[in-house]
């Protein structure tokens, strides 16, 4: 049964919380690495943001490459960048799956370019090489898809996370506390901009 934007309409938390009213994607396809899927989603669920698992539409349920399923919410082109102040794309053999549908490359694309945070880890630098939007820009990745992101244009770095921007990059599972404490660092950020703009906007 195909999943639709519906799902993504009501919040999942519920729960108060520093990111409290964010709202977040997290990409799904077969063989995605277990621990860099789950850390970001309950990490994100627990400072009180909305996450969302979207898939490529190719099926309802993925299993991960150790056989943990998980169960998207929405597909990817059903749902909008607009919808979300992030998008965050895991690592394992996924990505390989997820860059030969259009509608997930789209996502990451249109969520670069609207300023939303793109977070990827390990070969999710594969998604961010699909979507074109490493030229020019700092990043890390697993070592193995180093020659993947170079040719894309990336600056490579061995380093357990680099923010460049609103694009937070990270290598393995081993770096995922680094790379929340990046993402969660760069959502605050953003959620502090969102609320002086509407306390601008209302005093005006």
């Amino acid at each position: 049964m195909a999943k639709d934007a519906r799902a993504v309409e009501k919040g999942t938390n519920g729960t108060g919380g520093e990111l409290a009213g964010v709202r977040v994607a997290i990409l799904a396809e077969t063989l995605y690495e277990d621990l860099e899927l789950w850390y970001p989603y309950y990490r994100l669920r627990e400072a009180g943001a909305d996450v969302f698992v979207v898939g490529s539409g190719s099926a309802d349920t993925y299993q991960s490459k150790h056989g943990y399923p998980v169960t998207v919410d929405a597909e990817a082109d059903t749902v909008t960048a607009s919808q979300f102040d992030a998008v965050i794309i895991p690592g394992g053999y996924s990505p390989d799956h997820m860059r030969r549908h259009p509608s997930m490359v789209k996502l990451v694309r249109e969520a670069h370019e609207q300023g939303k945070i793109v977070a990827a880890i390990c070969h999710a630098g594969w998604m961010l090489a699909s979507a074109n939007i490493v030229r020019g820009r700092t990043a890390t990745s697993y070592r193995s898809i180093k020659d993947d992101m170079v040719n894309a244009g990336a600056n490579w770095v061995d380093r357990e996370v680099v923010r460049d921007g609103t694009l937070i990059t990270s290598r393995s599972p081993a770096d995922l506390p680094a790379f929340m404490r990046a993402t969660v660092a760069a959502l605050r950020e953003r959620r502090g901009a969102d609320t002086h703009e509407r306390q601008v906007a209302f005093v005006r």
